[in-house]
């Protein structure tokens, strides 16, 4: 049962998370060409996202996923060090867009929408990397 209710923490922790990191450098886009009163919009919009659904989801994965690996014991099998690898590199483009939305609320962004709209693939790739890494666990 423990492992069923870790599953389930981990699994929609991991969705609540892709879903706020494929929707957070959209609102950037928008972001960068905004007017004054849209950019103040935005800024709450961003900023619900990233602490209210985003983030909780990112250590809701992290916690049942650690959970999960303790249970099943897979610790140093390749396929999941290479997700875990996946999960750290994720975990970095979380902060990384954390710390864009500080840039845009002190008024020091430095990136077009076009680097926003490339960079909101970055969590698709992660996603079809890690999913593949889980299912087949071809290592």
């Amino acid at each position: 049962m423990i492992y069923k209710l870790l599953l389930f923490l981990h699994m929609a922790g991991f969705v609540s998370w892709l879903a706020g990191l494929l929707y957070l450098p959209r609102l950037f886009v928008y972001h960068v060409g905004a007017s004054e009163e849209s950019a103040a919009m935005l800024e709450v919009m961003e900023l619900r996202l990233l602490k209210i659904i985003t983030t909780p989801a990112m250590v809701a994965t992290w916690l049942a996923g650690l959970g999960l690996a303790s249970h099943a014991g897979v610790w140093m099998q390749g396929w999941f060090l290479a997700k875990l690898l996946c999960l750290v590199v994720l975990s970095a483009f979380h902060a990384f867009l954390a710390r864009c939305r500080k840039d845009f609320i002190e008024g020091a962004n430095r990136f077009s929408a076009r680097f926003f709209r490339v960079a909101n693939e970055v969590p698709t790739l992660l996603l079809v990397a890690i999913l593949f890494l889980a299912i087949f666990k071809p290592f």
